[in-house]
């Protein structure tokens, strides 16, 4: 079967030796070298990574991402480019699970931070394995959005989630809707349907794990 993990985080890596140390993301206090540092904490340091959800650890988790951040970037992305020998997101069934949204949405991090992106065309196949991960991202993401929200990908499925009240359609690729999921709204292409208080406040809300 097709490693669409693989194939993003290889395509990441060439992305980011492309646009160098420096260039912007869509992450405000991200540039390159610092989403490139957060992946490799990610994978290769545990102890910090726990960092990335919890309050009381996250001064250490940017110490070790600082220190990931000033090593010589060429050397930063191969570290992003391999997975490390021995880690939990490293046997295949879980990277597959684990890191094929993590490096989609980081990969559109840097490419739409430029002028003039358009979505990719991804195979449907590649969209298809997106689409498994957005239920449960999705009731994770909305489970305390006040509306009942159908999320739908035509030709993929759909999912109904949020805490109930008004109805809501969300509608999108999903790729799109994978982007507006974790938080990136303002550039992800998706429709709306609903009443505008309520599909205003979905579009500036603070979505992601």
């Amino acid at each position: 079967m097709p490693r669409y993990a693989d194939s993003e985080r290889h395509a990441l890596a060439d992305l980011l030796l492309a646009r160098g140390p420096e260039a912007p993301t869509i992450i405000p206090e991200w540039a390159t070298r610092h989403l490139a540092a957060h992946l490799v904490l990610r994978e290769r340091r545990p102890d910090a990574a726990a960092g990335i959800l919890l309050r009381p650890l996250r001064g250490h988790a940017e110490r070790v991402l600082q220190e990931f951040a000033s090593r010589p970037y060429p050397q930063l992305v191969d570290l992003v480019r391999h997975r490390p020998r021995w880690s939990p997101l490293s046997l295949p069934p879980v990277d597959e699970l684990a890191n094929l949204t993590e490096f989609f949405v980081h990969y559109e991090d840097v490419r739409r931070a430029e002028p003039g992106w358009q979505p990719r065309q991804l195979p449907e196949d590649h969209q298809a394995a997106l689409w498994k991960r957005i239920p449960s991202l999705a009731r994770m993401s909305l489970r305390r959005f006040p509306a009942a929200l159908l999320v739908q990908a035509p030709n993929h499925g759909e999912a109904t989630v949020g805490a109930g009240g008004d109805q809501l359609r969300l509608v999108g690729s999903p790729a799109e809707l994978t982007m507006f999921l974790f938080g990136r709204q303002r550039v992800a292409r998706v429709q709306l349907v609903g009443p505008a208080a309520l599909t205003d406040r979905l579009r500036t809300a603070k979505l992601g794990i």
